[in-house]
């Protein structure tokens, strides 16, 4: 079970521009855990010293404080679904208490949204860096509200 700290060294490590599945996998192999890998020295990645992304990662590393990405981008209005938020199926509960009695999720292309549809949400949600097709992604954004209204309601839910 992933702690609200790990989630954050999570997202910062996801953060990283140029850092890909590959390059996270080849770190986690060597460190262990996106912690591990934030709080390396410089010198723990020196097998890697010539690859753009490990340059990356190390300026990242120093300018970036995993907290920060997540308030910035909770200034933002974005939101993560994890496998860990147990708010999200509260949320999903209180809407209709809210007086909400229609919800719409926008999925975003390629590109993301345009400005104009992100102004008119009241609620990002962000599940991935990664761009997965929109059938895909329909049945994936549907598990996860079936889930929310499963635990919301009381009921079990099986992974």
């Amino acid at each position: 079970m992933e702690t609200k700290r790990e989630e954050l060294y999570w997202l910062w490590l996801c953060s990283v521009p140029g850092l890909y599945a590959r390059q996270i996998r080849t770190l986690l192999e060597h460190f262990k855990t996106p912690e591990e890998i934030y709080r390396a020295p410089g010198s723990a990645f020196a097998e890697w010293k010539d690859r753009v992304w490990a340059k990356k990662l190390l300026e990242f590393q120093r300018e970036r404080e995993p907290e920060e990405i997540s308030h910035r981008l909770a200034r933002q209005g974005i939101h993560f679904i994890s496998r860990q938020q147990p708010d999200f199926p509260e949320k999903l509960r209180q809407l209709p208490v809210e007086g909400v009695s229609r919800l719409v999720f926008a999925i975003g292309g390629s590109y993301g949204l345009s400005d104009a549809v992100k102004a008119r949400g009241q609620l990002r949600l962000s599940v991935s860096k990664m761009t997965f097709p929109h059938q895909l992604f329909r049945v994936m954004l549907l598990e996860q509200i079936y889930r929310g209204f499963m635990i919301g309601a009381g009921n079990t839910y099986h992974k």
